[in-house]
């Protein structure tokens, strides 16, 4: 009996391995990554003006997620973001949402990715969305960086909800909106640290083409990822359009690793209210994607207030 389940465990593994593999050479490839979450739940009557945003649909309103996964799939998408970068068990548990069922809610916003992948784009993969400490306080702070904790507080707030992305089954983690480098250093480290490794993505928020939104100088994050093992993708989001192509270039030019991106249009997000204000777009998919593929990008999709329209624009040139 010992040895038939050390045979099974060794298979499991090998087959582990490979999965691994296998994604992250599909990492190397031109994707399309699917747009904008909590822009279309509003569309479909989903509440995103409060601590949970668009995880407030993981509690409430479910078939809205796989609706949207499914229309982005139907754009063109070959990867989906979980629904759960507002989900954390602090926050739920700010809602009156226990630690169980917390974990439930994250483990459910995989499976609707999957479902919806499985539906219309078999070949498609699913990326468990993280979101950092940021999100969670509800100010602003993805965009701003302005808080401090330490590597243990960072273990508790991300481990669990990461182990549970894993164990529901994504085919990679997306770690979004990265604001602050300590803590980019500490999600590095708790996601390597795990037995069970899975292909990973950085993507950074930006105060300007030049420097991470804590204030690090962009160049000394790049450089640093790069050097680290584990991570299958660096990249930049939820930043405007006219930002992405000389970041790309920089990416590009310090790091081999692929490169994602994810932009809003432009927009401006008000911290206080939760809510977006159009404003005058001078830039598009369909001007900019070409460059940021000559840059070195290869993986593109939107972020906040993009929609399935943008995700078919971004296939088209893509995969023609």
């Amino acid at each position: 009996m010992f040895f038939m389940k050390l045979k099974l465990d060794m298979i499991k593994s090998e087959k582990s391995k490979m999965t691994k593999t296998s994604v992250e050479k599909r990492l190397q490839e031109k994707l399309v990554l699917d747009g904008a979450m909590g822009t279309e739940l509003e569309k479909l009557g989903v509440k995103t003006n409060d601590l949970l945003w668009s995880a407030n649909a993981l509690i409430n309103n479910q078939k809205s997620i796989y609706q949207v996964h499914a229309d982005y799939f139907k754009a063109g998408a070959d990867i989906a973001i979980t629904d759960t970068y507002q989900a954390n068990i602090a926050a739920f548990a700010k809602v009156g949402i226990n630690h169980d069922q917390a974990l439930d809610l994250i483990k459910k916003g995989v499976e609707l990715a999957k479902q919806a992948r499985d539906d219309f784009n078999p070949a498609g993969l699913v990326a468990g969305c993280v979101g950092p400490y940021g999100a969670y306080l509800a100010n602003g702070a993805e965009y701003t960086g302005t808080y401090d904790l330490s590597f243990a507080e960072y273990q508790k707030f991300h481990q669990e909800k990461i182990k549970t992305l894993i164990n529901a089954g994504s085919d990679l983690i997306s770690v979004d909106t990265m604001p602050n480098f300590a803590e980019i250093k500490s999600v590095v480290k708790i996601i390597n640290d795990l037995p069970n490794k899975i292909p990973y993505w950085i993507s950074l928020s930006v105060k300007d083409e030049n420097t991470l939104s804590d204030g690090t100088p962009l160049r000394d994050v790049i450089i640093w990822l790069g050097k680290q093992s584990g991570i299958s993708g660096i990249g930049v989001n939820c930043t405007k359009i006219e930002n992405i192509t000389p970041i790309v270039s920089l990416m590009h030019h310090l790091t081999d690793l692929p490169i994602v991106v994810y932009p809003n249009p432009g927009d401006i997000y008000d911290p206080q209210t939760k809510t977006w204000t159009s404003v005058p777009h001078t830039d598009t998919f369909e001007q900019e994607v070409p460059r940021w593929l000559a840059e070195g990008a290869n993986i593109i999709g939107g972020c906040c207030r993009t929609i399935p329209q943008d995700i078919e624009q971004i296939t088209e040139i893509i995969k023609n």
